[in-house]
């Protein structure tokens, strides 16, 4: 068992950073369709909340009207509490096909008292292997907490409650292969995967706990390219700024300030990195993770 620990970020950090958050009334029976699920995902409060649930029979989902290319996407999120082992809640972009391009947050519950992992992955052409992991400072069963996927073509970048977590820049230079051209819906889903969720699968779901739970709110994708074909046209809408269209430098690359705190992040919660796994990759680490301008912190 580990138990939680509550780090302090040191102030100055805040301060540097300025991150400003605000919540974004949006309204999932606009923006949202549940998919799966047989009743167990339910849009509430006039659209301003979803529930998904899990039990033995089922998990549910839901997924965006709209696909995207490019912007930034955050969703504020509420976990299952309790004994959670076995279940995952996701929030992520993924495009269609057999060649498809994704970008994961998953949250694989745990037992009481143990923390959750916030499980991170990137695929491009159907390939990912590229997990990071990270325990969270706080718990994210108490309340509401913002998760954000910032998606552009020269970086994809992961925060927790506006502070990035991780960084995977585009090396197409260097032969690595990079997400830019897919268009992606977003989805979210609660479902059961206690064959590897928790503890690799040593822990089961006890169903006696259910049904589980999972809460979202406040999804924001206003800085996002609406993609669309119009009289076989594609075409996306203009991006805000963070966008892929936006010329400012912050959405192109990481200022220092929030390159320290993707340092001080992985420093302190990370347990999980595909760019140390010696034993996976016993015959060299992926360019990406020994390139000069390497992915070690993304």
């Amino acid at each position: 068992m580990v138990s939680r620990t509550l780090f302090v970020m040191p102030l100055s950090i805040f301060v540097c950073l300025n991150i400003l958050l605000v919540a974004h009334a949006s309204d999932f029976n606009q923006d949202i369709d549940i998919t799966w699920g047989d009743g167990r995902g339910s849009i509430l409060n006039n659209g301003t909340l979803i529930n998904l649930a899990l039990d033995q029979s089922s998990g549910s989902g839901f997924q965006s009207k709209a696909e995207y290319l490019h912007g930034k996407f955050d969703m504020q999120i509420k976990l299952v509490p309790g004994n959670s082992a076995g279940t995952v809640t996701t929030f992520y972009l993924k495009s269609q096909g057999l060649t498809w391009d994704e970008i994961d947050f998953e949250f694989l519950g745990n037992v009481s008292g143990d923390p959750y992992i916030l499980h991170t992955n990137v695929y491009t052409q159907g390939k990912g292997d590229r997990e990071q992991q990270f325990y969270l400072w706080f718990d994210p069963t108490a309340e509401f907490h913002n998760y954000s996927i910032l998606w552009n073509p020269s970086h994809i970048v992961f925060y927790v409650d506006g502070k990035p977590i991780r960084e995977f820049k585009n090396l197409e230079a260097m032969d690595v292969a990079y997400p830019k051209s897919q268009p992606m819906r977003m989805y979210g889903s609660l479902w059961n995967a206690d064959d590897w969720a928790t503890r690799g699968g040593l822990v089961k779901t006890n169903w006696s706990q259910g049904p589980f739970v999972a809460s979202f709110m406040n999804y924001n994708s206003d800085n996002a390219c609406v993609w669309s074909i119009n009289n076989g046209t594609t075409t996306t809408t203009p991006c805000s700024p963070g966008g892929s269209s936006s010329s400012s430098s912050s959405s192109r690359r990481m200022d220092s300030s929030r390159q320290k705190i993707i340092r001080w992040v992985q420093r302190k919660f990370m347990v999980y990195n595909y760019c140390k796994d010696k034993k996976r990759f016993s015959q060299g680490f992926p360019v990406e993770c020994t390139a000069k301008n390497k992915n070690k912190t993304s």
